[in-house]
Parts: structure tokens; sequence; C-alpha cells
């Protein structure tokens, strides 16, 4: 089976002074095409840290991150920033957007650094702010929005490149529940008809249990979250 994200063996240790700390230990993934993958876990406990190495913005210790087939962390720094441009969409917490450029503007930009004509960026820009609902604000400067359609905004920026794999940081996690519940919708339907993989850290677990799958990060690991929920409510009786 071809995988579009795999984690081999993927280690990361932090050194300070004689003080070492393992954060990911010998962690392994696989996630299909089209799958809608969530990470939960405890503060702290590495999600983050799994997202950047996943989306080659960090170097592990040691292990292996393939995507679509490509073991990204032996590419160059200027590889690895072609082939998150071509390859991988991120979605934060927080929108990220450039506040002195429009919606349509900010959408644009992944596909003017990769080369594109502005004359074609703006033209997909506009289509996919069309498909999160967003056609009619796509002249708006982000202070003009509101914080759902912000975060729509940076949604469709994550998507305008077609990736195969989108990997998203708590990105319900500075709304309100109705339109957190919104934007999880979208990501669905965008999962569903762009046939993009989802790989969505959250400390939602009411968001996690909606996805195809769900992992918990405990010490450096991923495990399926049923099995670690019933483990805890074993040690319990």
């Amino acid at each position: 089976m071809s995988y579009v994200l795999q984690c081999v063996e993927l280690s990361k240790l932090y050194q300070q002074g004689n003080i070492e700390t393992s954060v990911l230990n010998n962690l392994n993934l696989a996630v299909e095409k089209g799958e809608l993958l969530a990470v939960v876990g405890s503060s702290g406990c590495g999600k983050s840290t799994f997202l950047h190495l996943a989306g080659a913005l960090d170097k592990p210790s040691s292990g292996h991150v393939m995507i679509n087939s490509v073991d990204i962390h032996q590419l160059s720094d200027k590889e690895q920033a072609k082939f998150r441009n071509r390859h991988i969409g991120f979605i934060y917490q927080f929108h990220h957007l450039m506040m002195e450029f429009s919606a349509q503007e900010n959408v644009a930009m992944p596909l003017l650094i990769r080369g594109d004509s502005p004359k074609k960026a703006l033209l997909e820009a506009k289509n996919m702010l069309e498909k999160v609902g967003l056609s009619h604000r796509a002249h708006h400067r982000p202070s003009e929005l509101s914080g759902g359609e912000r975060q729509r905004v940076a949604i469709a920026r994550a998507l305008v490149t077609k990736p195969s794999l989108i990997l998203a940081d708590e990105p319900t996690g500075n709304l309100d529940f109705e339109t957190a519940a919104q934007i999880f919708q979208l990501l669905k339907s965008l999962n569903a008809s762009e046939n993009t993989s989802f790989v969505i850290v959250t400390h939602d677990l009411i968001l996690a249990s909606k996805m195809d799958r769900q992992l918990n990060l405990v010490k450096g690991q991923l495990v399926n979250l049923n099995a670690k929920m019933n483990e805890q409510e074993a040690s319990n009786v």
C-alpha cells in the first residue's frame, strides 16, 4: 500500500547542558490517502514537535519521514522548501495571515512563491475561497474578517496548492464552540472533495472522535486512543 505519510522510528532529543530530554521516542505512523487522523495528547507531550518533523520544519534526532515515498529529511533545505510548497499544507491555531494583504492575496501567496503568474494565482485563490464559502470576502483584509472567516482563509491558503497532506495544529482551538464546529465540517467536506489527507493535532476529544482514526501521543509514541482510554479505565477499577 502507498502511504501519503510514513514516520519510521522517529525520535527527537533536546540537549540543554548535561540534561537530555526525549520528546519523541521511535515513533511510527502510516497515513493513507484521504485519511482524516486526529492526534491528541496532554500539553507538552510533543504534538507540535511531531508536526514540525512531519512537515520538515525541524530535523529529527533519528528516524525517517516519508511523504509520497520521499524521505524529506534527506533533501537539502532548498529542496525541502520546494517540496513543502507542492505537497504539504499547514493550518495553525492562529491564522498567521498577512494583515496588509486581502484574503484573496493571502490565499494566492503560496502559488506566487511557487512561481505561478499573478493572474493564475489570484484565479486559483478565488476558486479556493469559493470552496470555503468566502468568495464574497475575497477583497477584505484580515482585520475586516471574523475569527472564523480568518481561519477559513487560512484553510484555503493551505489547500490552494492542492497538497496531498494537510498538517493542522489546533485549527479550532482559538474559536468558540459553534464556529469550531463549522470549521470542522468544512475540513471534513474538503477532505472528501479534495481527497487530501489531514493530520490534526487537537486537545478536543469530541472533535477527535469525529475523525477516521484517533491516536494518543504518550511518552513519545503514538498509541490507539481507545486502547489508552480502556487501559486507564482498567487501572481505576
